[in-house]
């Protein structure tokens, strides 16, 4: 298989944020091209075999680990994982220390999720080697952004220049709500987001999006409807009574429902609090996308793995 013919010359992915939009496009495009390919012609697919990617996985995880898993063996790569529990971080070692000893280890790229913000960065600047984020705190998310905006566009018809997306839910505490916001405005989108006051700050609108409170309204013209779920173990204190009353106010619901257009998708990046932001009827619905939503998690993963392992410093085959 060919690669795609526009440029990609960075060895990491960190953010949605640096991106051009012909750079998430390359990515895109590369990932379709996957997906036909593992239907078609396995055989056809670029190889990283020889290559070790290293799951470094400090904050713990399970669909993103194991899409990132089945992506790289996908591509004929070794996979190893390195969790917190099991490693020297949790004898005190630093996260550049550990990240030298894998380098020194001769893995071939590191995919790294953390629970502070700019970690990936960070990392990224310590070693030669490709380091892919796969969530950093509250910062960002660039994979889960990828998958998300390639399901739309996969089921919007493809460009989603004028398409209106609305983002519900825990907004303030979400990697995946700001790498999507970028991603979404990047691909020429309209981003609203939405739910309660003390999630949803106003300081949102300096990210280019409009805050829209009333729930209502927010839902009424979407093309799309992307539902995170409450992030407890990143808040501080309490941004609203119970879990009860955020499903009474802002839960998607089959009376919700209705004030959608009928063709409106609903996404969820998952895991689903079914019953608190969405209602099981609705997440196993003929809207719902949310199981495309994994599927196509691998394969622009497998985009990205390439890409970066393509890298003059990662040297894929192609």
């Amino acid at each position: 298989m060919n690669a795609v013919e526009t440029p990609w010359d960075r060895k990491d992915l960190i953010a949605i944020e640096d991106l051009r939009r012909e750079e998430i496009e390359v990515i895109h495009e590369l990932a379709a091209s996957f997906k036909e390919a593992l239907q078609n012609d396995p055989a056809s697919l670029p190889s990283l075999r020889g290559k070790t990617i290293l799951n470094l996985f400090v904050e713990p995880s399970t669909r993103t680990r194991l899409a990132f898993e089945i992506a790289a063996k996908r591509l004929g790569a070794d996979v190893a994982l390195v969790e917190r529990a099991a490693s020297s971080l949790v004898k005190g070692e630093s996260l550049r220390d550990t990240a030298q000893v894998i380098e020194a280890l001769q893995a071939d790229a590191i995919i790294l999720r953390h629970s502070a913000a700019g970690s990936a960065h960070y990392l990224a600047n310590v070693v030669d080697i490709p380091v892919i984020n796969a969530g950093d705190g509250a910062h960002e998310h660039p994979t889960q952004a990828l998958l998300d905006t390639f399901t739309m566009r996969e089921k919007l018809g493809g460009r989603l220049d004028g398409r209106k997306v609305t983002i519900l839910g825990d907004i303030l505490f979400s990697r995946v709500a700001r790498s999507n916001i970028f991603a979404l405005q990047k691909l020429g989108a309209q981003v609203t987001v939405s739910g309660p006051a003390t999630l949803v700050p106003e300081g949102f609108r300096d990210f280019g999006v409009e805050v829209n409170l009333d729930l209502r309204s927010a839902l009424a013209d979407a093309d799309v409807v992307m539902l995170l779920r409450i992030q407890h173990e990143r808040q501080t204190s309490t941004h609203f009574p119970n879990l009860g009353e955020y499903q009474s106010l802002y839960g998607l619901n089959a009376e919700r429902e209705a004030w959608l257009k009928p063709e409106t998708i609903i996404m969820h990046p998952g895991p689903i609090n079914r019953g608190i932001e969405l209602d099981s009827s609705l997440a196993d619905g003929g809207r719902a996308v949310i199981l495309d939503q994994v599927t196509n998690g691998i394969v622009n993963r497998m985009a990205v793995l390439a890409l970066c392992l393509g890298h003059p410093k990662g040297g894929a085959e192609r």
